[in-house]
């Protein structure tokens, strides 16, 4: 035990580091999937009902992932888990540059999604219950913000890489250093609530049962209302993000250097979330960052300028990534140690179900023909669906000492 406690001053700016730096190597890989759609459209010849299912095969497999990994960290630890998944996507995303057609290109974004959909409620838990109650929420939020820089790096990767050398290139750049990640997680100690709690012999079905229990069920509803409007929007939104701005007239190359300018705004939207999540708390930066992504949402859809596309792109970008990092706070302190990889992993999996559905919706209903300003008006009532949920069944959990 002793040596356990040595390490334990690595946990905050360590922890911090090492499990910041995998977030921002998974990041990169969904952020430049949104780019490779748009070149793939191009060579493969695909429909928009294909590039839909692209973005949607990602989310099945991360709702697979999310359920199966969050249930086991529960029961082997949070650690080996964080392992586990990191392998898995690191490996299949560097297959899936050497995918030659739609079908085994598919068959590999299933694993990278289960590997990312694991690793990202295990890691928030993990980081979590490895800080104090203080400052536990903005340290979960700077987690979140190496996601914002894993989307910046992709979007130059994009601009640069893939109009020069090809897709299966910038999906390379993107896997290779997660082997690196990898090796730093190593030394990554087990969350210290986990291992005090671990001697309890619980059966992987009582603690999925325990979400739902009367204690904990108001709060389970509510998360997987927020987890699925969140992500139902995000995926639908942000993964055609490259593909719209072409449907409104822009080259490949321009839509490439326009979302880069968008995807900047992220880290200040990680930034100020948090700061004020320990100020104003989880559920005021949860709403107000929400419904600013709602409003962004409805102007981006009707935006006709430039300018304005512009702005309210990056304002989109702000306030969306901002409520994911407040997202990933709350989560986990919903529950008490024995079921909290258990419930944010069953409320990320409810989540995905709404990313599978996001980028199918879009695919549909531009090819029967209507406005992307109408498209993205159904992502801005989800979201503000999202918001009530938070409003009438959340409660706060603001510098709470886990149960």
């Amino acid at each position: 035990m002793k040596s356990k406690k040595q390490q334990k001053p690595l946990s905050k700016n360590k922890l911090l580091g090492i499990a910041g730096l995998a977030w921002m190597f998974d990041a990169m890989d969904v952020g430049i999937l949104s780019f490779i759609i748009a070149a793939l459209a191009v060579e493969w010849n695909l429909t928009p009902g294909e590039m839909g299912w692209i973005g949607s095969i990602n989310s099945i497999g991360m709702a697979v992932g999310a359920l199966v990994f969050g249930v086991f960290a529960d029961k082997v630890g949070r650690k080996k888990i964080f392992m586990l998944t990191l392998l898995l996507f690191s490996v299949a995303s560097g297959l899936s540059a050497l995918a030659t057609g739609l079908a085994i290109f598919m068959f590999f974004r299933f694993l990278v999604g289960m590997g990312l959909g694991g690793e990202l409620p295990v890691a928030s838990t993990l980081v979590s219950e490895s800080v104090e109650a203080k400052e536990r929420g903005r340290v979960v939020v700077l987690l979140e913000s190496f996601w914002a820089a894993g989307w910046i790096v992709s979007a130059l990767i994009a601009y640069f890489i893939i109009p020069n050398y090809g897709w299966r290139i910038a999906l390379l750049i993107t896997a290779l250093p997660a082997f690196y990640a990898i090796y730093l997680r190593i030394k990554l100690p087990d969350s210290p609530q986990y291992t005090a709690h671990k001697t309890e012999s619980r059966s992987i079905m009582q603690n999925m049962k325990e979400v739902w229990s009367k204690k904990y069920a108001k709060r389970t509803l509510m998360l997987w209302i927020v987890w699925f409007m969140v992500v139902f929007s995000y995926y639908g939104m942000f993964l055609w993000l490259p593909s719209v701005m072409v449907m409104k007239g822009f080259t490949l190359i321009k839509s490439f250097e326009y979302v880069l300018i968008m995807t900047l705004a992220q880290l200040p939207g990680y930034f100020s979330a948090a700061w004020l999540i320990e100020k104003a708390g989880r559920k005021f930066v949860l709403v107000t960052y929400l419904l600013g992504t709602a409003a962004s949402a409805f102007v981006f859809g009707s935006a006709e300028t430039t300018t304005l596309l512009i702005v309210s792109g990056m304002l989109l970008s702000f306030f969306n990534l901002g409520a994911w990092g407040a997202l990933y706070a709350y989560s986990p302190e919903q529950y008490p140690t024995v079921i909290r990889a258990t419930g944010s992993g069953m409320a990320a999996s409810a989540g995905r179900i709404g990313g599978i559905l996001g980028p199918l919706l879009v695919g549909t209903l531009v090819t029967a023909g209507y406005e992307i300003g109408y498209i993205f008006g159904i992502f801005c009532i989800a979201i503000v669906v999202g918001v009530l949920s938070v409003l009438f069944l959340g409660t706060e959990t603001k510098q709470t000492e886990l149960e």
